[in-house]
């Protein structure tokens, strides 16, 4: 079993918003701590604009610690992919999580294709994978389209079925409809609940197993564990008020997620 956390899971402690923020180094050591085996460096921008050396020491945290490295990115280009590809050779990674869309740029499916088309033989060449991420800016039935179209072992999905409720799809049919191609997995617990007044309503994250993520299914019909997919706990935890607060619930729900999927999976 491969239990990783993001850095979504250290989300306010590395934030400007706390007195001392975590370093990428710090997350390794945090990771390695909680007894995790991977580190998802995920959306993190300063990764990009660190120096050789500044890479090099993030590297050997990981490897002293025994924690494997993956990256986070957004953007499906050959170019930008090109270059994302080289940052995760010099961490040592050996999975990318993306998304088709990146800020303004927004390539229609045909275009997504070709370009993944164009990436993936570097991909497999250096023995990297590259998931893109279910999310509520492309139909999962589309994103699937796409992956089968460049028909690269290398390329698959990332599988956040929290994320596709903001899109009114259904998380079960969309692990049903992803599970074939799934090489990554974010796991974080949700409610999808009316507002106070029937007038809208709220996604929100919550604790694992108090929410409407069927955790069960999701293992039943993805079996990471077989298939070897790492599994990277995320949370949407709102702000507690006070740093103290934010922090020490942060680190618990990350404990008890930790916690939990090992359980349900012995």
């Amino acid at each position: 079993m491969t239990l990783g956390l993001s850095t979504y899971a250290f989300f306010w402690q590395h934030s400007g918003r706390v007195g001392e923020p975590l370093s990428v180094v710090d997350m390794v050591q945090r990771t390695a701590e909680a007894g995790a085996e991977v580190l998802q460096i995920c959306d993190y921008p300063a990764i990009e604009t660190m120096t050789g050396d500044e890479l090099a020491n993030v590297r050997a945290a990981a490897r002293s610690t025994g924690v494997a490295l993956e990256l986070g990115v957004r953007g499906i280009r050959a170019a930008r992919l090109g270059e994302v590809l080289e940052l995760s050779n010099k961490l040592g990674c050996r999975l990318v999580r993306s998304m088709i869309f990146s800020g303004s740029d927004r390539p229609t499916l045909s275009e997504a294709t070709e370009e993944l088309r164009s990436a993936a033989p570097r991909f497999a060449a250096d023995d990297v994978k590259l998931a893109l991420e279910t999310y509520e800016q492309v139909a999962t039935e589309d994103l699937v389209a796409v992956v089968q179209e460049v028909g690269e072992t290398c390329v698959g999905i990332c599988l956040d079925p929290a994320n596709v409720v903001a899109r009114l799809e259904d998380p079960r049919q969309i692990i049903d409809r992803t599970a074939g191609h799934v090489l990554n997995l974010h796991v974080k617990d949700f409610r999808f609940e009316r507002q106070a007044g029937l007038v809208g309503f709220s996604l929100t994250g919550c604790l694992l197993g108090t929410g409407q993520l069927d955790l069960e299914y999701l293992y039943e019909k993805v079996r990471p564990v077989e298939n070897g997919i790492s599994q990277i706990v995320e949370h949407w935890l709102p702000w507690q008020g006070d740093e103290a607060a934010t922090l020490r619930t942060e680190r618990e729900w990350t404990a008890h997620s930790l916690a939990t999927m090992r359980q349900r999976q012995r």
